[in-house]
């Protein structure tokens, strides 16, 4: 596999403070209903009707700037291990009344699963991510 990392941005039209306390809900992406905040070592069970149950785990938290989750994306209802899990970055930057947010999700490479899972993995969350990002920016614009 030579693709082991997804990267997409935008800019959003909002308040830091609001965008923050978005990007801080754990599993948010793929939670029917998010909720919570990110403590770092914590695991939120994120429910999704369409895709399943997945365990997300809260790795780092620098106030305004970053925050980081481990999930086992390729593996819904599994439980969370070093070799099933892909880590979700997201970085936040000011720009003026705007925050440029971007995240990163990477790992996919050493996934403990046969290529084609990997592979299957990498494409479902490629195409993800613009419809997460989409849907991200019009809770928090509005």
């Amino acid at each position: 596999m030579s693709v082991d990392r997804i990267e997409r941005e935008t800019l959003i039209e909002a308040p830091l403070d609001r965008v923050w306390r978005l990007v801080t809900e754990p599993g948010f992406w793929v939670a029917s209903q998010p909720s919570g905040s990110a403590v770092p070592g914590e695991t939120t069970l994120c429910e999704n009707e369409q895709y399943g149950d997945f365990p997300v785990q809260v790795e780092t938290v620098t106030p305004q700037t970053y925050v980081s989750y481990r999930w086992a994306s390729a593996f819904a209802g599994a439980d969370l291990t070093a070799d099933n899990t892909t880590l979700v970055e997201f970085t936040l930057v000011p720009e003026g009344a705007a925050v440029r947010v971007k995240v990163v999700e990477s790992g996919f490479a050493a996934l403990a699963a046969p290529e084609d899972v990997r592979a299957q993995a990498l494409r479902d969350n490629t195409g993800g991510w613009p419809e997460v990002m989409d849907a991200f920016k019009k809770r928090a614009e509005s």
